[in-house]
């Protein structure tokens, strides 16, 4: 009752609904109020709250293609301005080699292979746990690690490792704070596989080892996963066979082949859609000016 009320006295031209239980009451006030209603979708499998309004959308906004949501067009997932200012730096010719420079001499990382971890702000005890007994136990080539560790694992000594092996470098922290910066100077990341993180990976065309959350609402991370594995910018690894070892393997490999990172580096941009954000206001411009092509999910 309070979102109708709310709706109907600011009267918008569109209401633009992005998922989540919250969006639902002011949604469906638009559509009892019959105000054009668009809804974005961050992941490849809606969630619940997309699904029921979805249907009475006269657009859908979605970030990966054969997401089943009816009159829907391709934007990508809207990331934030200073991950953008990245992306479009790696596109324009020269810039994005000075910007990686600029990254690592931040971070103070010389030539040795970067690889970020990171499994949200909480963190993800799996990820950590590997994490930490892979750097103690590494066998590879010279490296450096930072693990952000996340708040919840912080003070649990067992999610963070011990002495770590010659080779490495580890820079275990709680929280980064400047991912842009972090992502820009990366050679290799290992995260969990949620929307945001997958379209910020794919717009700045970053490799990565996702490991997607278990019990996902509908598996949609494993989805987002496999949209960016088969594009070649990723290689998924299920949380149930994920150890040390796995991980040390997986690091292993591809850091020992600058190639074959070059060439995911290379998949995950051919799909990343960094003017996403762009995209979805372009959708609700159409709509309002009564433009054909709504819902060419081809676009």
């Amino acid at each position: 009752l309070q979102a109708l009320v709310l709706v109907a006295r600011r009267r918008p031209a569109v209401v633009l609904s992005l998922g989540g239980y919250a969006s639902v009451p002011c949604a469906l006030a638009a559509v009892v109020l019959r105000i054009p209603l668009v809804v974005a979708e961050q992941n490849a499998v809606p969630r619940a709250a997309n699904r029921l309004v979805g249907r009475f959308a006269r657009a859908c906004a979605v970030s990966f293609p054969d997401t089943t949501l009816p009159r829907s067009t391709v934007t990508g997932n809207p990331v934030r301005g200073a991950i953008r200012m990245v992306a479009d730096g790696r596109r324009s010719p020269g810039e994005g080699a000075a910007d990686r420079r600029a990254a690592r001499q931040v971070l103070c990382v010389d030539e040795r292979p970067f690889v970020v971890v990171f499994g949200g702000s909480l963190g993800a005890r799996r990820i950590n746990r590997a994490v930490a007994r892979a750097v103690e136990d590494w066998k590879g080539g010279p490296v450096v690690i930072e693990h952000v560790v996340g708040a919840r694992g912080w003070n649990d000594l067992g999610e963070r490792a011990g002495l770590p092996a010659p080779n490495v470098e580890y820079r275990p922290v709680e929280y980064e704070a400047d991912m842009p910066t972090v992502l820009s100077a990366a050679d290799l990341v290992v995260c969990r596989a949620g929307a945001t993180s997958v379209a910020e990976l794919s717009a700045i065309g970053v490799p990565s080892i996702l490991i997607p959350l278990p019990g996902a609402p509908g598996d949609h991370q494993t989805a987002n996963a496999l949209n960016l594995e088969r594009s070649g910018g990723a290689r998924l690894v299920p949380d149930g066979e994920l150890d040390s070892a796995r991980l040390e393997a997986e690091l292993s490999t591809l850091l020992a082949d600058p190639t074959a990172l070059a060439e995911m580096a290379d998949g995950a941009r051919a799909v990343g859609i960094p003017d996403a954000a762009d995209r979805v206001v372009d959708v609700i411009v159409d709509l309002l000016d009564g433009r054909t092509g709504l819902g060419d999910s081809s676009s």
